[in-house]
């Protein structure tokens, strides 16, 4: 079987998170600077090869002092953790989706995570060049990778959400 390398179409795809904001309504976000190598066996992605990284610095809620807030120590501290990284450890079917599972690294703090993925096929475009879809959906707890900064709200609760909701949205190319 021949190996088939896949690059992230960047103009078709989002790297996304939502987190809760004072315990009701949720902030949207997303990196706009990633990046990926994924190796397939032929167009096969059963226990594909991937590695997923993003540049922290890129972070990006539509709020210019949140996103400042975001990247600095309180967070992400990206003069210090310039990427998050995911190496993936496997990519296997799991019913009619399929299951990716990886060492999640943000900061300093690795963590093996399991999320569902959804792998929607292969498609030529009008150029002739063949893409894929895959879409990953899952969370994580934001404290177990030591973005630890809260308040507290006057009227009880805190002012961020622990839980990150994932919203990966990638179409591949095949080189």
């Amino acid at each position: 079987m021949a190996k088939t390398n896949w690059t992230i179409d960047t103009t078709h795809s989002k790297v996304g998170f939502k987190v809760k904001h004072m315990m009701f309504t949720n902030v949207s976000g997303k990196f706009n600077t990633y990046e990926g190598t994924f190796e397939t066996k032929d167009d096969d992605f059963s226990n594909a090869s991937i590695l997923f990284t993003a540049d922290t610095n890129s972070i990006d809620t539509a709020n210019t002092d949140r996103d400042n807030h975001l990247k600095s120590a309180d967070f992400f501290d990206v003069e210090q953790f310039p990427k998050l990284t995911f190496k993936v450890t496997s990519f296997a079917p799991k019913g009619d989706e399929y299951e990716v599972t990886g060492n999640l690294t943000i900061k300093d703090v690795t963590k093996n995570v399991s999320f569902p993925a959804e792998f929607s096929g292969l498609m030529k475009d009008p150029w002739g060049n063949t893409k894929a879809g895959l879409n990953v959906y899952g969370k994580i707890n934001r404290k177990e990778f030591g973005l630890n900064w809260n308040a507290a709200l006057e009227t009880g609760g805190v002012l961020v959400g622990e839980e990150v909701k994932l919203e990966v949205e990638l179409q591949l190319l095949k080189q």
